[in-house]
């Protein structure tokens, strides 16, 4: 029997890399999808020699629309077919919405947005020609709370993908998303945010929280809050009036 192909975004570390390590481990071939050629091709044959799995690498920045469409071709490959695609990768911007270019504006629309309706438009077609299928997108807690254009990016994924699961689920395709919160990885180091610029009980650990999701996918979740904190966190939110949340904004930024 052959084994089952996932396709992660951003693998190289945090999330991503925790998403492609157990994906391997269950027995799953990957294709890999990073900007960074060096550490994508190690991360491969890191997992090609420890767990077996076959690994496909794709050099590709999702903010450029062309290199975007390399990974589309590869993911509506009826011949390659893929059976779980992670839409994990990410970027953040440390500064106000004013305080930022207009084009780095654009570059998180594009990767946090962009990119994730266009592949998981481009999955989901073979995909529910075939019945089944699952995909996994990574937005964040963080898109319950007003906190500038990264929330409002998560929250449109966040509604993508209730939207999608609810359509296609009598079809074979599951459609989940993941809502973190802060979480141990490099991504608040690359925009120069300080550990302690959030309470330590707030950082969560990748390693478990993609387990837990991986669960909650194989449960039928359409949406993965992990920890008691963070679901109790998402509950508090929606009863929480904006103007109380926005004081909380500056959190995880300094």
């Amino acid at each position: 029997m052959s084994r089952p192909t996932a396709l992660v975004t951003g693998p190289t570390a945090g999330i991503g890399r925790s998403f492609a390590a157990q994906l391997a481990e269950s027995g799953h071939d990957l294709v890999l999808v990073a900007r960074n050629r060096e550490r994508l091709e190690k991360l491969a044959a890191e997992l090609r020699e420890r767990y077996g799995a076959a690994g496909e690498g794709i050099v590709a920045d999702l903010g450029d629309r062309d290199q975007l469409a390399t990974v589309e071709s590869r993911l509506g490959d009826r011949a390659r077919p893929v059976d779980l695609l992670v839409n994990n990768a990410g970027v953040g911007l440390k500064h106000g919405f004013l305080d930022n270019t207009l084009e780095q504006e654009q570059y998180l629309l594009d990767v946090l947005v962009t990119a994730v309706l266009r592949l998981t438009r481009t999955a989901l077609e073979p995909m529910v020609e075939r019945g089944s299928g699952a995909i996994v997108n990574v937005s964040s807690v963080a898109g319950y709370l007003p906190r500038g254009t990264y929330s409002a990016a998560k929250a449109y994924v966040t509604s993508l993908s209730e939207w999608a699961d609810l359509t296609y689920r009598d079809r074979g395709v599951r459609v989940m998303a993941l809502l973190p919160g802060f979480t141990r990885t490099e991504f608040h180091g690359r925009m120069e945010v300080r550990p302690d610029s959030a309470p330590s009980w707030l950082w969560l650990d990748a390693d478990r929280l993609v387990r837990d999701a991986l669960r909650d996918l194989e449960k039928g979740r359409r949406v993965s809050v992990p920890s008691k904190r963070y679901k109790a966190i998402a509950a508090a939110a929606r009863y929480t009036p904006s103007s109380v949340q926005a004081r909380f904004q500056g959190l995880g930024r300094k």
